[in-house]
């Protein structure tokens, strides 16, 4: 269960940077009461996980949902450049979450 909260985290984190960005410098309300509910939602969830997983897994795992994901959110929607380097980075924070998960589940 704590993971699956770390993973709703995580895709609030995108959802509060998205937010960020179309809040103009918290000049448009909407967006910027967007970003602070999701931020608060995102850091709640990833603090309540925290009490049982180990910190550094469960942060990356956090922190690489919302870079992947507002990465691609904001190609997809946001016309932020689609190339191939952006795509291999994406991969790459990817693999490296995975790797330390595995590597830090394979010490225990």
């Amino acid at each position: 269960m704590a993971w699956a909260m770390v993973i709703v985290a995580g895709l609030f984190e995108t959802a509060f940077a998205v937010s960020l960005k179309l809040s103009e410098g918290f000049s448009r309300l909407g967006w910027s009461l967007a970003f602070a509910s999701s931020a608060a939602v995102s850091f709640g969830l990833l603090s309540w996980a925290l009490r049982s997983l180990p910190v550094g897994s469960a942060y990356a795992v956090w922190t690489g949902i919302g870079a992947a994901g507002t990465a691609i959110v904001g190609m997809v929607f946001l016309r932020d450049p689609v190339t191939t380097l952006r795509l291999v980075s994406i991969a790459l924070i990817v693999g490296g979450v995975v790797g330390l998960n595995l590597s830090s589940s394979s010490a225990h």
